[in-house]
């Protein structure tokens, strides 16, 4: 499914459903980027959807992207990344199992607001240089952030604020900042990507993935 508002990117592995991970896309829609790596976790034995957030529309310009953006009706997506996560669950390996969130940008401060609301219902949150300033302390998952060391839209305070409530909540957190980079390095076909910091970043969230879901139970 893609490219209708509503609708998604769907994969499971050939051998069987695994352990779900919601995939949350940045300000350029569900695009390549996007696509590849539900097929990279897919790949890697976990059943993935990827909410359709920007009503079908692909960017490649910062401005119409960010101009998009301050459009969009929160209800609306709040809504979509909730029921998306429904129905992610009853896809999985184990419908009872809590799920794993992976977002970049705003979808990373979607993921982590999900972990703060659905608190039963994940279990593992990575996200992609994005911050969320409400409070953490009714979550109950893990998490792996990842930070560019050059960010022009998230700022040190915010980084430094997501740290202290995820602190303060004493809930398990780890933050990766990746030296030499800028907002964008892990995203293929951003102007900023980074292949060898990505390369990283990405075994970090496999392995981080594999370990709090238990993929190889």
């Amino acid at each position: 499914m893609s490219g209708v508002a509503g609708q998604g990117y769907f994969i499971s592995p050939e051998e069987g459903p695994g352990p779900g991970v919601l995939l949350l896309h940045s300000f350029w829609g569900l695009n390549r980027h996007i696509k590849d790596t539900a097929n990279r976790l897919a790949d890697s034995g976990f059943t993935v959807l990827a909410p359709d957030l920007a009503g079908g529309e692909i960017y490649t310009e910062d401005d119409a992207a960010m101009a998009a953006l301050a459009e969009v009706d929160v209800n609306v997506s709040a809504s979509l990344v909730q029921s998306s996560l429904g129905i992610l669950r009853r896809a999985s390996r184990d419908k009872n199992a809590p799920i794993g969130v992976l977002g970049y940008g705003p979808g990373a401060s979607w993921a982590l607001w999900l972990s703060a609301r659905l608190v039963d219902e994940v279990g593992a949150v990575v996200t992609y240089y994005g911050s969320q300033n409400i409070p953490m302390e009714s979550a109950t998952a893990s998490y792996l952030c990842h930070w560019a060391e050059t960010d022009d839209v998230i700022d040190d305070l915010e980084v430094a604020d997501l740290g202290l409530s995820l602190q303060l909540a004493g809930l398990t957190f780890r933050f990766e900042h990746h030296d030499g980079t800028a907002h964008g390095f892990a995203e293929d076909g951003h102007r900023c990507f980074d292949g060898k910091a990505e390369a990283v970043a990405w075994r970090q969230t496999a392995e981080f993935f594999a370990t709090v879901l238990k993929l190889h139970q």
